[in-house]
């Protein structure tokens, strides 16, 4: 069977659903395939994020993300809206959550810790749940 191709989504895809793709290699990458993307890009991930998941779990997002369009990614069978709080992007997919996460942009790193917490408990309580056959895909 194969894995499931999850995509984490945010208007800019700079930040929340950046720190979510890593993470999601990084705790559930023999569960499902992340990829992030958003409906516009910034010319890079945002610093303060980089930073921390390279402090918290030596994951360099500079070298293994950039920042993506809706279409630059595979068709995906999970869809996850990290917080758009305007009008999220759309992607067809068979299941869909959104996580309602703050933007942590421009604020204290501890804010972005906070953050950083619930996207990891969301990607293992997500992997739990397709593991566990609680998400049905075709």
């Amino acid at each position: 069977m194969r894995k499931p191709k999850v995509a984490f989504i945010c208007v800019h895809n700079s930040c929340r659903s950046q720190m979510a793709e890593a993470l999601g290699k990084h705790f559930a990458g023999d569960v499902f395939e992340s990829y992030s993307a958003g409906t516009e890009t910034k010319p890079q991930i945002n610093q303060d994020a980089v930073r921390l998941i390279k402090a918290i779990y030596g994951i360099d997002m500079e070298a293994t993300q950039t920042s993506k369009l809706l279409n630059d990614i595979p068709e995906v069978d999970i869809l996850i809206k990290m917080g758009c709080n305007v009008v999220c992007p759309f992607l067809p997919n068979q299941h869909e959550e959104d996580w309602g996460l703050d933007d942590p942009s421009g604020k204290s790193d501890a804010a972005f810790k906070l953050i950083i917490d619930q996207i990891e408990s969301n990607v293992k309580a997500l992997a739990e749940k397709i593991k566990n056959n609680t998400i049905v895909l075709q």
